[in-house]
């Protein structure tokens, strides 16, 4: 039942993609509306309902109604929810844990300390380094 429903939803879906594509917007027509006649038809009194507008609202009415038929059916028909469900990856995981072992360090273990800090190096100067040669200024041109 389920599958026949969802089949029609995704038709109706398509149909409704396709009807929508189809129509002209309302901007189509703005040109229009700059002193060639016709200057109702800018963003504002449309005529009767076309075919195509008809036929997209009805398809969005049953769109609408299908969706809301099959929440309530599979609120009501749905796999039922239990604690272990809502644990998501964990929730095939049975049986009890084990404790962990635990090793035991033997009393005459020396543990060492930790090293004294070092003492900083002295900054290093330019002059100890060697000359650092000075950039060449460009030449200017009068």
């Amino acid at each position: 039942m389920f599958v026949i429903f969802s089949v029609f939803y995704i038709l109706i879906a398509a149909a409704m993609i396709v009807l929508i594509l189809l129509q002209n917007g309302a901007g189509a027509d703005a040109g229009s509306g700059f002193g060639s006649g016709a200057s109702a038809t800018v963003f504002g009194a449309r005529g009767s309902a076309t075919f195509l507008t008809r036929a997209t609202g009805v398809l969005a009415t049953l769109f609408f109604l299908l969706s809301l038929g099959m929440g309530i059916y599979l609120h009501a028909n749905g796999q039922p929810h239990s604690a272990a469900s809502d644990l998501g990856v964990m929730s095939g995981v049975t049986g009890t844990a084990k404790p962990a072992a635990t090793t035991t360090v033997p009393a005459n273990l020396e543990v060492p300390s930790a090293a004294p800090a070092a003492q900083p190096a002295a900054p290093v100067k330019a002059s100890d380094q060697g000359e650092v040669p000075a950039a060449k200024e460009p030449t200017k041109k009068h």
